[in-house]
């Protein structure tokens, strides 16, 4: 069955399940999770696949791996809050180590929806690597920043230092240099293109011109 776009029923469930906060109840609906909320996102995942695969043949290309679950982890988080509201896929090769690797990811939340390229959380280390290729000027970041100033949908984002530990960069480097994370988005406020059913055919065209960031932070990481 190919995607035909996600719904208001997805949504009031996610919307529901979280208020309810009870196994029993999210047990008693589950067969609503399957059909509004799951099936969408699995559709979507085997239309991008290809498209995915050739953006990075090591992609992982399983639904079930790449679908966040519905149920938070809260054993770290003074949040105990079973559920959540919201829900994604990501792309990326090693789910082991989905926090700190590169990814792609599309998510739906009960404000809109977002998708676009970067890390969840990287590693110290990796950020260190991708300041010195920007320093050094590797062409593998001439390429990821000619891909973001060509184009007006995706903008850079990221935890930053209060303070500049580059100040005599020119602004468009330190915008890369002075992160703590970095990713870059494109976030919708509403959700005509969650509903519709070009997403996959949206998703697939941006994530494709995403590839120079995505191969960069593949260095990097």
């Amino acid at each position: 069955m190919s995607f035909v776009g996600f719904s208001e029923e997805g949504l009031k469930f996610l919307f529901e399940n979280k208020i309810n906060n009870n196994k029993d109840w999210y047990d008693s609906h589950k067969n609503i999770y399957k059909e509004y909320v799951y099936n969408p996102f699995a559709q979507l995942i085997t239309e991008l696949a290809p498209v995915m695969l050739e953006i990075d043949s090591q992609f992982i290309t399983i639904p079930s791996k790449l679908i966040s679950r519905v149920r938070r982890d809260t054993r770290f988080s003074k949040d105990k809050t079973l559920y959540r509201d919201n829900a994604w896929l990501v792309f990326l090769r090693d789910k082991s180590r989905m926090s700190a690797s590169p990814c792609f990811w599309f998510e739906i939340t009960q404000n809109g929806s977002s998708y676009g390229v970067g890390y969840y959380s990287a590693e110290p280390g990796s950020m260190g690597k991708m300041r010195e290729m920007i320093l050094s000027s590797h062409p593998a970041f001439i390429s990821a920043q000619k891909c973001l100033k060509s184009q007006d949908r995706f903008v850079i984002g990221g935890d930053m230092y209060k303070k500049s530990k580059y100040p005599d960069q020119p602004e468009d480097l330190k915008t890369w240099l002075d992160r703590k994370n970095i990713y870059f988005e494109c976030v919708q406020n509403n959700f005509k293109l969650a509903f519709s059913k070009n997403l996959p055919e949206i998703l697939k065209k941006d994530f494709a011109y995403l590839k120079p960031i995505y191969d960069f932070l593949c260095i990097t990481g």
